[in-house]
């Protein structure tokens, strides 16, 4: 491995002052910013638990500051907010691709400034923070990220995505939000793409999709999940 992959402890440090936390455990941000093409100690499960920590304070921050605004336009404001293209300009601002850990292929592929790869790597880290130092650390580290990004109620005209369209439509009949499973991976390490399963349970409902990423393929399932409840006459097209 070379180039970002062996990021010394000086570019870590340098990190750190830019998260503006420093780690107790500084395994925890190794591992946050270690792609599964390189370790088997990847960040994947740091960047389930970062997508739940972003997805509340974000919400939180939204209650505060758009007090007018009802539960549905929230929703697709947060959807907004939390979307890859947002994360990858975050992850940007941080230099995450100077410190990400990549196995030979990915690096060569240009994986250390691949959009989906910066995203899932500052949501890892922000799972990070919270085991590191709990919950208020990284309410502190969301809000220092989102300080500078323009948040106004007109967000909520964007068109929704997939997975927002799904949350909305099982949220007006007070359903369960769906889950989302990723129940395999195909292909080599460095261009892999994943299956994943989407439920709605009171439904008794799954459907699959597969994409370059697990956010593409989480809303290739949620897309394939509103093409069956159409199918079944329950949501409009």
């Amino acid at each position: 491995m070379s180039g970002p992959t062996d990021a010394p402890s000086a570019l870590h440090e340098a990190l750190q002052q830019r998260l503006g936390h420093h780690f107790a455990n500084a395994a925890l941000l190794a591992q946050a910013l270690t792609h599964r093409s390189f370790s088997s100690t990847h960040n994947e499960r740091l960047e389930f638990l970062g997508d739940s920590v972003l997805n509340l304070v974000v919400a939180d921050l939204l209650f505060e500051r758009l007090q007018s605004l009802p539960e549905g336009d929230l929703s697709r404001v947060r959807a907004n907010l939390v979307r890859q293209e947002t994360l990858h300009h975050l992850a940007e601002g941080l230099e995450l691709s100077d410190v990400l850990r990549l196995g030979e292929g990915e690096s060569r592929s240009g994986g250390a400034r691949r959009p989906s790869i910066l995203a899932d790597a500052l949501e890892a880290v922000i799972g990070a923070v919270y085991l590191d130092a709990g919950f208020d650390a990284a309410r502190t580290l969301v809000r220092r990220l989102f300080a500078d990004v323009e948040i106004k109620p007109e967000m909520q005209a964007a068109a929704k995505d997939p997975k927002t369209e799904l949350q909305e439509w099982l949220q007006g009949r007070r359903m369960q939000l769906p889950i989302y499973r990723v129940v395999g991976t195909l292909g080599a390490a460095h261009k892999q793409t994943f299956d994943v399963e989407c439920e709605v349970a009171e439904l008794s409902a799954t459907e699959r999709g597969i994409g370059a990423s697990r956010r593409a393929a989480e809303q290739a399932a949620a897309a394939a999940m509103l093409m069956a409840l159409r199918q079944r006459g329950l949501a409009r097209a």
